[in-house]
């Protein structure tokens, strides 16, 4: 039981932090500073054991007169180097902003995932194992089949299934 409490936090934990994340996104548009950012550079590394490269977004912008740089890992969008894009900045962490098309700076979330893909393969090994100790065939007992009746000489009936079908009681 415990394992499968376990399994379902560790596969909730990524969903979690998407709302949380898309929630944080929707306060920086609204209290966050706006400012023009600008695409730097875009750098597409092989995937190494994953299948599929990854790209990652360079934003250079400017904020109370100093310049930031900041990666944006390519989700959705990526755009091409030399775009300008429009951002809202925490003014607390200037290095924390949202795009216009909804992508949060930096690589967030990816420790969830793992952990929720782990929280998957232990809700994989323990709902069987836990379904294994359920009693049920106490709550629902098997209905013995009747068998069939079979004449036999003499009229009798015989319901037995041996090779001897009663020749010797006579």
């Amino acid at each position: 039981m415990l394992l499968v409490v376990a399994g379902g936090a560790l596969l909730w934990l990524p969903f979690h932090t998407q709302f949380e994340l898309d929630d944080w996104a929707a306060e920086l548009r609204t209290r966050g500073v706006p400012a023009r950012a600008v695409v730097d550079d875009r750098v597409t590394k092989e995937g190494g054991n994953r299948e599929s490269p990854s790209t990652t977004m360079y934003f250079r912008y400017d904020l109370s007169g100093r310049t930031y740089e900041q990666e944006v890992g390519c989700v959705e969008v990526c755009r091409s180097a030399g775009d300008e894009v429009s951002i809202w900045v925490n003014p607390a962490d200037p290095g924390d902003f949202v795009t216009d098309f909804g992508q949060l700076s930096g690589h967030r979330g990816r420790v969830q995932g793992v952990l929720g893909a782990a929280g998957f393969g232990i809700l994989v090994l323990a709902v069987p194992l836990l379904l294994s100790r359920v009693p049920f065939r106490r709550w629902f007992p098997r209905r013995t089949r009747r068998r069939p009746v079979a004449l036999v000489r003499g009229g009798g009936r015989f319901t037995g299934r041996s090779k001897h079908k009663g020749y010797g009681r006579r």
